[in-house]
């Protein structure tokens, strides 16, 4: 499995839904609240050879509230 984050910005007042509708959907491992610039830190995990960007485009950019994200793939984990 390949792990990937996102940094979601959601429209005013709409955080909790985004969040709860990623919970409930059932694709993301960890979803946590943050401050600043973005609203929602994601982590997925996908299968090796997944395209992430057909499947942030799929699975993620479809959730209503949504305004911006940013996606963070990594390499290493230590």
């Amino acid at each position: 499995m390949v792990p990937f984050f996102m940094q979601i910005k959601c429209h005013l007042g709409h955080s909790y839904e985004v969040a709860n509708a990623i919970a409930d959907a059932e694709i993301a491992s960890e979803i946590y609240s943050t401050a600043g610039e973005f609203d929602l830190l994601v982590k997925f995990y996908v299968p090796e050879g997944t395209d992430i960007g057909h499947f942030v485009n799929e699975k993620v950019h479809l959730f209503p509230g949504i305004q911006d994200t940013r996606t963070i793939i990594t390499f290493k984990a230590f």
